[in-house]
């Protein structure tokens, strides 16, 4: 079987992922990559909604991402593409995270947020009298404006329990060139909200991403400032369902996903009220 490598052309998004080179083999494109520290969601594991968002840009349209495992950090990780997907993989062939077209059907928001509403419920983000995930990339309170994401939803005033939303203004650290935020960085914005969405009528508890489907409907840009929205759907065992979406100033969305959560206690045991210790998913 013909192997051949050519060197990666550098653009602004890899400076999230650091690519090291391509390669074909056979009907395969193999990239060589690393998750860096910073885009952690666990302390030892990648963000989540990074993963998933990194996966969507090799899917066209509306993509299904699967994590499969932990996501190693600052460790070189085989993305192979084929038929339309792409599958991200250990050293020993391991799988960890896998996307494709979306295998689900895309919820609709149950309001469209203003950005005082979203200011305001960014308010009462859990997290600002609450230590839950503090160096997580999407939540993490510790980390510095342009270095984590800073996204910090908390319950909608007049909306039902779990509604949280939240303002982000993308740093320009994470825009392309033309100042268009990249997907994985939009898909990030989006991760810890559909947890915060559990907490607020559930109690504090651990819960990990398992899957997440989503679309960028139009361009995110830096500087701009946008509301995050995430709601409950459905729980059923220990997996919780979460809609989230992301708004402009005037209104419009721009991208919106579902997802599937994995509590760490059988069957949901270890629920605890928002005073106990507890871990953020991610």
């Amino acid at each position: 079987m013909m192997e051949s490598g050519f060197p990666c052309v550098a653009s602004a998004w890899e400076s999230a992922r650091i690519v090291l080179f391509f390669r074909r083999t056979g009907s395969f494109l193999l990239s060589i990559l690393q998750i860096g520290r910073r885009f952690c969601g666990p302390p030892n594991s990648g963000n989540g909604g990074y993963v998933c968002g990194l996966l969507s840009r090799e899917v066209e349209g509306p993509t299904t991402a699967v994590l499969r495992a932990p996501i190693p950090l600052d460790t070189d990780l085989n993305l192979a593409r084929a038929d339309g997907g792409a599958a991200l993989m250990n050293a020993d062939g391991g799988l960890i995270a896998q996307g494709g077209p979306a295998r689900q059907d895309l919820p609709e928001p149950p309001l469209t947020p203003t950005l005082d509403q979203g200011r305001a419920a960014g308010e009462r983000h859990l997290g600002h009298t609450q230590r839950i995930h503090p160096i997580c990339f999407t939540c993490g309170p510790e980390r510095e404006t342009g270095d984590g994401l800073r996204v910090f939803p908390g319950q909608v005033e007049g909306a039902a329990t779990g509604v949280v939303a939240c303002t982000w203004t993308p740093h320009p650290d994470f825009a392309d060139a033309d100042g268009t935020i990249g997907p994985e960085i939009v898909w990030a914005a989006l991760d810890c909200p559909g947890y915060f969405a559990w907490v607020e009528g559930e109690g504090r508890h651990g819960a990990l991403l398992g899957t997440m489907t989503g679309e960028v409907e139009a361009p995110v840009l830096a500087g701009r400032e946008y509301v995050v929205l995430a709601w409950p759907l459905a729980r059923e065992g220990r997996k919780e369902t979460s809609g989230v979406a992301l708004f402009d100033g005037d209104g419009r969305r721009v991208a919106r996903g579902h997802q599937v959560w994995i509590t760490l206690a059988p069957g949901g045991f270890g629920l605890r009220p928002r005073a106990a210790a507890a871990t953020a998913g991610g």
